[in-house]
């Protein structure tokens, strides 16, 4: 770059003395010389990366050129060709070759974009070549440079002269070429400090004749000169005006247009993106909403014009109108099945009940057995903590991806990243002498950049041998440090360190991001360190929740301590002072929570039986889950017990059993429907639901058996103490107070009946709750389609966990995204032209192509979220291959001939090794450079395993040795091109982008498929390691509208079928189980709670808890045989009523409440909010809105009921 001549000899040279001195005087004119062939190296540059060999000052006429000389010219500078025997040159044979090889280095950045690399050489030609060399060029200082004995006058430094109009266009057909391996562009590493952002034509030039940037031999003082100023140019000089081409412009060797990745000019012209779809409004209100809300604007325009008559004392109201007892002449076939199986329930419970209390022990025993058998598997299980297999499918698409790219590439593992800041440590301002004032941050002060190295040099000792990316010792790739400490400027394993990598918050603070492979002693070194430090390894967020997780399990044990407590006092009867040991239940209290645990421990033990994994999610919401239904059927059953008068020579477990045979059926309702509920919410696709749903069903369905055995058994034996009044605990007291003679109610009970039911109920107050819940659901419908999907990585941190500073400085900080993978499956054929053409992104290539493709989306990143372009192997490949290049050389000679010679090596360092380019440009209609099948398979293995150098740096080592994977046969079976995606911070952003990227896979595999013998099934794919968790994402709503379906559903059919085929019932039933899931969605928007994995397993739950609120009224309301529709809700909510509040929301709410004070975020939100909400919505649906909507359109009295009670009462 900027090498005037240069020697071909890059091994030492022969010894020298120079004597510098100015020149005073020069003479120019047309057809003259002012300096002609080589006097040896330039010894005032040191350090250079090439021999600085300079030329002799020869002021003398331009010589005609010689056949070999001639076609020399013709291939180094074909600008200057004037045909054989007319062409005259002021360079000797030696000079050109020289000047070809100094140009190979740069051009090899550039060969992609032929205009280009013809601008690029086409002044260096000149100022070399040219026959009117004197009238260009003004040689300003010489050196006398003793070689071999003989003192020559040697030139050292001169000016050269150009128009700007030259310069710009040279300029502008260079400054969009590209760098596939890196993605940046190749101006950048020719533009010094400045880089491709601040990089002008004037800046260009100068760094390329600047002779410490390593590559210049001598000092060139380029001097652009606007055309028709002739002030500031010496006598005789003529700035040069030659024809520049545009890199859309064919050159006159035949190279080709420019492609579109390298100049805009040759870009199709494509529409922009269609807009995104603006919301569907009406005069600017959502539409939506004015649908929701149009029944009431309907009801309020036509109240305004009807008139309505209102009589004295008429009153229509039919809820009031007592209800006519059926018949037993009346009852149909329907109704008379219905009848046996509510008798046949009746009866077989009670059988059963007086069975199991007449034998307490053996029951106890045989559960115990049973319960222990099944937990023994408990030995077997395994706790899944990885979140991919939590929450992707084994069989889902990111799985199936992610398997792909982690059996033929390298996996996203070990990688960590250390962030660094010097919180309140001022800036300040450097006045720099080429960029002004400019302010710097506080963090790259020389104390702080001393500490940084040592905190570097103590990780390089953990990371061994590990690569790792080090800010400090590396740059953006450059030929050379420009500074006095003359660095390499590439990292340790030979490619660079971007700006976007190694630093961010340029209009801010800056801070340092370094990537190790992992060590997770950091936490330790970075304890001490006086920089702020907040680093992240590949497991820290695994690592983080296990360990919140485990923090947080004494809250979990709290809660249910709270819930034990609850239970055992909420049970006793409490009748006089001197009995409150007579008559707690704390006992049964006990014995309820020990069902509640076994029937979890026996699905967990049966599970891991048969090899079904639990995880930690299952360990925290399933207990809570079967709790809350026990409990209710706990409270349903001792209550209906405690409210029950024993019959005349009734035996106590005679009672018990009647009892049971009483409630049984509604436990057995709720039970089934739960339990059914959960056994189809297992179809979902994501594992941590379909193992959550099995076990919560499972645990369910014993909870009941063992409700029905244990529980009553247990029942039974407190009962009998009770009856001989003994204390509880210690059984050997006797308290001599008798017991009430009346059954005792309770508390609840006959403040729902004399207060709560009767205003619940009245005229106005139903009215309003009508209104009240309507507009809850309609607003909830629309706050439903608001909500926000996805799981934020923050809030799985508990607060106060250093990754949340890692994601703080992250987000604000960090300049781009993650990288993500175009991988290409098996089957299409690299090695064709037409395969070639199809993915790469230069000259000749298909403007459609795979990596410009790509391209174009990274031009609309709010679009597309691609904030880099993705590198291409092909194009660095294809450059490789170019003898311009100097790279793909093999040994023609000696014992190594035909293997691969490095360019790095010394051309004549071994005589017999001479190295040179074997492949040739194919002899076809296209100048373009393709290397045919043989060629392409014989050196790409040399390709990829060249590390990339200043002799060669399209070397394919480090950037694509694992991109690249071939059978043992040599095909190619899959690839990758990595570009990067912007930075995103949120769950909407990861998914998004995660879908405009399989769109654009999706459009280039179309494509691809299309190049002849493409199999149908080649996939071009996207891949990077989030892609995997939010995957479920794009799904995760109609996945949750189908699972919450499917768990509705036996609600209904299960209320129908156990009620006597009661579908009004049923559907009244399932209308308000799905309002409170409704409505529970509705809130999430409100309180900020999204909607993900997590909450739908939650929300599942809500359908499981709602039964419990809901069925149980219903069940009783259907078989009251009170006369009116506003009794049999008065009798229901006073009766059932008292003992779901008692035995599901209170029950609940303590242990929710408990949970608050956890330290894990994802718990406070999912588990303490949404389970509040779930709660509170239950219980007001249940207790409040259920009754009423009863009241209006609850089913008449029951025909089994009523038939059945005529027959009872005959029979009495």
């Amino acid at each position: 770059m900027g090498a005037r001549s240069v020697s071909p000899h890059h091994c030492p040279g022969p010894f020298m003395l120079f004597a510098p001195q100015v020149v005073s005087g020069s003479r120019h004119e047309p057809g003259y010389c002012a300096f002609y062939d080589e006097c040896g190296r330039n010894p005032s540059v040191g350090g250079s990366l090439i021999p600085p060999i300079v030329p002799c000052l020869n002021y003398s006429p331009a010589r005609v050129l010689g056949p070999e000389h001639y076609q020399e010219l013709k291939k180094v500078c074909p600008m200057l060709d004037r045909g054989e025997g007319q062409t005259t040159a002021c360079c000797s044979v030696k000079q050109l070759k020289s000047l070809e090889r100094s140009l190979m280095m740069s051009k090899a950045l550039l060969n992609r974009c032929p205009s280009c690399a013809d601008n690029f050489g086409h002044f260096h030609c000149i100022s070399t070549c040219s026959p009117n060399q004197s009238v260009t060029i003004n040689v300003t200082r010489t050196a006398n440079i003793t070689s071999q004995g003989t003192v020559r006058e040697a030139v050292v430094a001169y000016q050269a002269y150009l128009s700007t109009s030259f310069a710009d266009k040279a300029f502008d057909s260079c400054k969009s070429v590209r760098i596939p391996s890196t993605g940046g562009l190749a101006i950048g590493t020719m533009c010094g400090r400045y880089g491709s952002a601040l990089c002008t034509p004037q800046r260009w030039y100068d760094f390329q004749g600047d002779s410490s940037n390593g590559l210049a031999p001598l000092d060139i003082d380029f001097r652009l000169i606007p055309e028709g100023v002739t002030g500031a140019v010496p006598a005789g000089i003529v700035p040069y005006n030659g024809t520049a081409l545009g890199c859309n412009e064919k050159t006159p060797t035949g190279g080709e247009v420019c492609s579109c990745q390298d100049c805009q000019a040759s870009c199709p012209v494509l529409p922009p993106p269609p807009a995104l779809p603006a919301p569907f409004t009406i005069g600017g209100v959502d539409a939506f909403l004015l649908f929701l809300l149009s029944p009431y604007i309907l009801r309020n325009i036509m109240g305004l014009f009807s008139k309505k008559r209102k009589v004295k004392g008429e009153v229509n109201n039919w809820n009031d109108e007592t209800e006519r007892l059926i018949h037993p002449s009346e009852v149909t076939c329907i109704d008379r099945n219905s009848l046996v199986a509510q008798e046949f329930l009746g009866s077989w419970f009670q059988a059963w009940g007086t069975l199991i209390a007449s034998h307490p022990f053996k029951v106890l025993l045989a559960s115990a057995v049973v319960v222990g058998a099944f937990a023994t598997g408990l030995m077997y299980i395994e706790l899944t903590t990885d979140p991919v297999q939590l929450w992707s499918a084994p069989d889902s698409r990111a799985r199936k991806e992610k398997d792909m790219h982690d059996k033929y590439f390298d996996p996203f593992f070990r990688t960590n990243q250390l962030i660094l800041t010097a919180p309140g440590r001022p800036s300040y301002i450097y006045d720099s002498l080429i960029f002004g004032k400019q302010n710097f941050s506080g963090i790259i002060s020389k104390d702080l950049i001393l500490e940084l190295l040592k905190l570097q040099t103590r990780i390089q000792v953990l990371t061994k041998p590990y690569p790792v990316h080090y800010p400090l010792h590396s740059s953006p790739l450059s030929f050379k440090d420009i500074t006095d400490l003359k660095m390499s400027c590439m990292a340790d394993y030979g490619a660079p360190v971007f700006p976007f990598l190694a630093v961010g918050g340029y209009e801010s603070k800056s801070k340092y991001f370094l990537w190790s492979p992992g060590c997770r002693q950091w936490g330790t070194l970075i304890a001490t360190h006086p920089l702020m430090c907040c680093w992240h390894s590949y497991r820290s967020l695994e690592d983080e929740i296990n360990r919140t997780t485990a923090e947080d399990i004494p809250i979990f044990m709290i809660s249910y301590a709270v819930i034990f407590v609850y239970i055992s006092v909420a049970l006793g009867e409490y009748t006089s002072f001197s009995r409150i040991l007579v008559d707690s239940k704390f006992l049964v209290g006990l014995g309820g929570i020990l069902v509640v645990g076994c029937s979890v421990l026996a699905s967990m033990g049966f599970y891991a039986w048969i090899g079904i994994p639990s995880s930690l999610i299952i360990l925290q919401v399933v207990p809570f889950l079967v709790l809350a239904v026990g409990a209710d059927n706990i409270f349903i059953f001792v209550l209906e017990y405690q409210r029950d008068a024993r019959r005349p020579n009734e035996k106590r477990e005679e009672q018990i059993g009647r009892v049971l045979g009483n409630v049984a059926p509604s436990m057995l309702l709720c039970s089934v429907s739960e339990s059914v509920c959960f056994f189809l919410g297992a179809l979902s696709t994501m594992p941590a639901v379909r193992s959550f749903a099995l076990y919560a069903a499972l645990a369910v369905v014993l909870d009941f058996v063992l409700q029905m055995t244990a529980f009553v058994a247990l029942l039974s034996l407190d009962c009998k103490r009770q009856d001989r009044n003994r204390c509880e605990v210690v059984c050997c007291i006797t308290v001599k107070t008798p017991a009430p003679s009346k059954p005792n109610e309770g508390f609840l009970l006959p403040i729902m009946r004399k207060y709560y039911a009767p205003v619940l109920l009245h005229p106005v107050t139903r009215v309003i709750v009508m209104v009240v819940f309507i507009t809850m659901l309609m607003s909830s419908i629309y706050l439903m389609l608001h909500v926000t999907v996805g799981l934020d990585q923050e809030l799985a941190m508990p607060k106060g966990s250093y990754m949340l500073e890692y994601f703080k400085y992250l987000y604000a900080y960090f300049e781009v995204g993650v990288p993500t993978y175009f991988v290409t499956t098996k089957g299409f054929d690299f090695s064709k032209v037409m395969g070639m053409n199809a993915v790469c992104s230069s000259v000749g290539c298909d403007p459609f192509s795979l990596t410009q493709k790509i391209q174009y989306a990274s031009e609309y990143p709010q679009r597309s979220y691609l904030a880099v372009p993705a590198n291409s192997w092909v194009d660095d490949f294809i450059d490789w291959l170019n003898p311009g290049s100097g790279c793909c050389r093999l040994y023609t000679e000696g014992p190594d001939e035909g293997k691969f010679c490095n360019a790095s090596e010394c051309e004549y360092k071994v005589p017999d090794r001479k190295a040179i380019c074997v492949l040739r440009i194919q002899e076809t209609h296209s100048t373009l450079l393709r290397p045919n099948v043989t060629q392409f398979n014989r050196f790409l293995p040399d390709f990829l395993g060249n590390r990339p150098d200043l002799k060669c740096p399209k070397g394919g080592l480090g950037a694509y040795d694992k991109a690249v994977v071939r059978d043992e046969n040599g095909e190619i079976i899959a690839t990758r091109f990595m570009a990067y995606h912007t930075a995103l911070t949120t769950s909407r952003e990861f998914t998004a982008a995660l879908k405009t990227a399989r769109e654009l896979a999706h459009n280039i595999t179309l494509t691809m498929r299309k190049i002849n013998d493409t199999p149908p099934d080649f996939e071009v794919f996207p891949y990077t390691v989030t892609y995997v968790f939010y995957e479920q994402y794009l799904t995760i709503v109609s996945e949750g509208v189908f699972i919450i379906s499917l768990c509705l559903l036996p609600t209904f059919v299960v209320c129908c079928l156990l009620l006597g085929m009661d579908v009004r019932s049923g559907t009244l039933n399932l209308l308000t189980i799905i309002m409170i899931t409704v409505d529970t969605v509705g809130v999430m928007t409100l309180w900020g709670i999204d909607y993900n994995a997590v909450a739908l397993i939650n929300l599942v739950t809500a359908v499981g808890i709602s039964v419990e609120f809901v069925s149980h009224m219903t069940r009783s309301f259907a078989l009251s045989i009170q006369p009116t529709h506003i009794e049999r809700a008065k009798e229901a909510t006073a009766t059932m009523g008292s003992a779901v509040f008692a035995g599901v929301a209170m029950t609940n709410l303590p242990g929710i409440v408990v949970l608050a004070f956890a330290k894990a975020q994802l718990i406070q939100i999912f588990f303490f909010r949404l389970n509040l909400v779930i709660t509170l919505l239950g219980l007001a649906h249940g207790l409040i809105f259920l009754p009423v909507l009863l009241s209006y359109f609850g089913t008449f009295v029951s025909v089994c009921v009523s038939t059945n009670r005529l027959d009872n009462h005959k029979r009495f």
